[in-house]
């Protein structure tokens, strides 16, 4: 498979046209991958705009390519949000990773009330964080479009989104399985997971957010880590709406 790269200016080139690959994408292309001129690779902007190419010139500090092709590839309907819990360690990372590989189109930061790890002097450092790890995970995975990293949510915001998405809270104790519903949602609402943090979700914050309309769902018969639960849930989904 050819190699991929992210470029803002893939949005607006045609066939014919030269792209240049400057800074950490240079480098990444020239230096780590070690691209040849005549390579095929192919570009992309992040929402939507796909373009395959050839390598017309290699330096330390740019690449050249030149488009061959380009298609425009629908934004996925429904959208599949992972709302995942701040964890300890690099756990809530390894999730938020591994779901941007299996398919997530938006990630939402939780400040639990059990969350270990605590965002709240430095969100704009762990957002910044999150972000680089979907933008490098989306595209080792060739994905057309890079999953949006909102803003750190409360479980008052959770409780807000409830009334105009299809919110599943991933819950062991859970009576329904998620595969039960997992293909519930064939409209255009979003279908929003929600993952806990380490110690679970407290009981008040499940309570709220039944009574707000979200549906509480278990995986298995398994309990799953935080770290890897919402990647589980993700393939659930995929399968479920023909995604895979």
């Amino acid at each position: 498979m050819a190699l991929h790269f992210v470029v803002d200016e893939a949005g607006f080139a045609r066939p014919g046209d030269t792209i240049a690959l400057t800074g950490a994408e240079a480098h990444h292309a020239a230096a780590v991958r070690r691209v040849r001129v005549d390579e095929a690779v192919t570009l992309g902007d992040g929402r939507g705009a796909w373009l395959s190419g050839v390598v017309t010139a290699v330096a330390p500090k740019q690449v050249d390519v030149r488009v061959t092709g380009r298609e425009q590839v629908d934004a996925p309907v429904p959208r599949f949000v992972l709302v995942q819990a701040l964890a300890k360690g690099d756990r809530d990372e390894l999730a938020v990773q591994a779901a941007t590989e299996l398919g997530v189109d938006a990630i939402v930061p939780w400040q639990a009330s059990r969350s270990v790890s605590r965002w709240d002097a430095k969100a704009e450092k762990g957002l910044a964080r999150w972000r680089t790890i979907v933008r490098e995970a989306a595209k080792q995975a060739h994905r057309a479009w890079i999953p949006d990293v909102e803003g750190v949510a409360r479980t008052a915001d959770l409780v807000a989104r409830a009334g105009s998405a299809l919110v599943l809270v991933l819950e062991p104790s859970a009576s329904v399985r998620l595969t039960e519903v997992a293909a519930e949602a064939s409209d255009t609402r979003d279908v929003v997971l929600v993952v806990g943090p380490e110690g679970g979700i407290a009981p008040e914050e499940l309570s709220a957010l039944e009574d707000a309309g979200a549906r509480l769902v278990r995986l298995g018969d398994t309990v799953l880590r935080t770290s890897t639960a919402g990647a589980a849930a993700i393939s659930v989904l995929s399968a479920a709406h023909g995604r895979w």
